[in-house]
This record gives structure tokens, sequence and C-alpha cells, in this order.
């Protein structure tokens, strides 16, 4: 087994046996086989339903390293991201991931990362009711923010 797998691997069934969530495990590797940050899911201990462990090992390796771009860093993962890591993982800038498990194996022990992955592709409308109001108002704080140059005061 791949040595940084096994590492996420065994982050998952840690997380897992010690109830802190479901069996997903993750870790972050500098290009020179450093590992950087591990997580794993913490959605039950932290009752934070985005603490997904792809999700908690960009935060600690971003906080380890002072800077939230990890273009240069590697991620692995127990799973295949779901939409929401994935669009983390890109936020992020990082450019290669390996994954083991799939999201199909992940529908198969419960979990909905399908029905995400489907409303996206816009075949479960009725899984969120997405309304846009009052552009008007909230485009002027856009319309500061590109007059400051991106200063944030």
């Amino acid at each position: 087994m791949n040595t940084y797998m096994k590492i996420a691997r065994d982050k998952s069934e840690q997380g897992f046996i010690n109830k802190e969530g479901g069996p997903f495990g993750a870790i972050i590797v500098d290009n020179n086989g450093k590992v950087i940050s591990d997580g794993n899911n913490k959605v039950l201990s932290d009752l934070d339903p985005t603490a997904h462990a792809e999700i908690v090992a960009i935060r600690n390796a971003c906080k380890v390293l002072k800077t939230y771009d990890l273009s240069n860093y590697i991620l692995y993962t127990s799973c295949e991201p779901c939409p929401m890591c994935l669009s983390a993982i890109i936020w992020a800038n990082i450019k290669k991931v390996y994954y083991g498990c799939t999201r199909q194996d992940a529908a198969m022990i419960g979990f909905r990362d399908n029905d995400i992955y489907e409303y996206l592709e816009g075949k479960k409308e009725n899984l969120l009711d997405l309304q846009q109001i009052d552009r008007d108002e909230c485009i002027k704080v856009f319309k500061k923010y590109k007059s400051s140059n991106g200063i944030i005061y």
C-alpha cells in the first residue's frame, strides 16, 4: 500500500473508531514527501458539517505553513472528495490529489455525495431552493472592494 494513502486510511479508521465522524482521512504532503498535515472527518465531534477530512487537513496545513496557497502540495484522501472538499482543494490551489474509495463506495455506506454532484449537474433541482434577492444592495460592497483594489480595511 502507498505510504501516504496508508496514513490517510489509518486516519479515517482512527476518526471513525473515536466517533469523531465518518470513515474519512486525509493528509497533505510537500513535493519532498514530508507530511505537512493530516485530518479525519470531525463532523460529529466538532458539530460542524464542513469538518470533512480534506477540509481539516487543508485548515491544518494552512496554519502550519501560514498561507492559504497550497500550490506545491499533494493531498492524499481515503475517499474521492465530495463537491465541498473538491471546491476547497481547488480554492487552496492543490493540483494533485490521490484518493482511495470512490463516491459510489461512499454511497454504499450511506453518504450522499452523489446527490450533490447530481444537483450541480442540474439533475436534482429539488435538493435545494436557491433564489437570488437584493443584488442591487449587495453589489455595493463588491464595488467598494473593487475600488479599494482589494485592500481590506
